[in-house]
């Protein structure tokens, strides 16, 4: 049996953009983010992904350094959680960017990412 943690809607600041101005602007991007695991055998913390730990990995990705592209912002988050939480089998990622200026109203831009433990 499998279980999903997920973590949705996680807002962070940051500097991230494919144009310089984009950069030195901090702005909001919101994380929705899913790990599949093994339903854990026991009902302790230690047997799954801790919310907290998530987060705070999410958080660490994003001041580590500015993207340029949302993509490789969601493939960094969704590689560093497979790489940090070994039990996951499967991570996605979708980093959304609401303040983005295209000329025309929209609510936000998003790139997403699945990766898969091999």
């Amino acid at each position: 049996m499998t279980v999903v943690v997920e973590v949705a809607g996680l807002e962070l600041a940051g500097r991230h953009g494919a144009l310089e101005a984009e950069r030195q602007e901090v702005q909001p991007f919101l994380y929705d983010v899913e790990l599949e695991l093994d339903e854990p055998p026991s009902d302790e913390l230690v047997q799954t992904a801790d919310y907290r730990e998530v987060v705070a990995l999410i958080r660490d990705v994003s001041k580590s350094r500015q993207f340029h592209l949302l993509e490789s912002l969601a493939a960094t988050v969704a590689d560093t959680l497979l790489e940090r939480f070994p039990a996951a089998r499967s991570v996605y990622v979708r980093v959304r960017k609401p303040q983005v200026e295209l000329g025309l109203p929209v609510d936000y831009t998003a790139a997403s990412v699945r990766r898969e433990r091999r």
